[in-house]
C-alpha cells in the first residue's frame, strides 16, 4: 500500500474513531439512577430515613428477611408486597420537597405499628 493510501486510511479511522467516542460518550455518559438498598425485618426497616432530592431518579431495592413485609409511602399511592429473599424495586421520583412516611402494612405482630420510615426530600 502506497504512502497516500495509508495516510488517508489512518485519518479516516481517527475522525470515525472520534466520533464513536463522541457517541458512545452520549450513550454512556447518562447518569445511572441511584439504588437504595433497604432490610425489612420484623419490625424494623433499615435504614429508615432515606434523604433524596427533588426531581432525583432512585430506585429502592426492597428485601424481606424473615416474613412477607408489605412497603407503603401512602403520599404517593405507592404499595408493594415484599416476599422474603426476594429483591423488590420501587423507582420514585419526588416532585415536591418535604417529610413522607413509610410503613409496613402487612400486619406481621406484636411491632407491627413501629415498623415505619420516613423519606426526607430537599429542594
Amino acid at each position: 500500500m502506497d504512502n497516500s493510501r495509508r495516510n488517508w486510511l489512518a485519518k479516516a479511522f481517527t475522525g470515525v474513531a472520534a466520533c464513536a467516542g463522541a457517541y458512545s460518550g452520549l450513550v454512556l455518559g447518562a447518569p445511572e439512577e441511584r439504588v437504595i438498598k433497604i432490610q425489612a425485618k420484623r419490625y424494623a426497616y433499615t435504614p429508615n430515613r432515606i434523604v433524596l432530592r427533588k426531581n432525583e431518579v432512585v430506585v429502592l431495592e426492597l428485601t424481606a428477611l424473615d416474613f412477607t413485609h408489605g412497603f407503603s409511602i401512602p403520599d404517593w399511592k405507592i404499595r408493594a408486597d415484599l416476599l422474603p429473599g426476594l429483591a423488590i424495586r420501587v423507582r420514585l421520583k419526588p416532585e415536591s420537597a418535604g417529610e413522607f412516611d413509610f410503613l409496613c402494612d402487612n400486619f406481621c405482630g406484636s411491632g407491627h405499628e413501629e415498623m415505619s420510615g420516613k423519606i426526607v426530600v430537599a429542594d
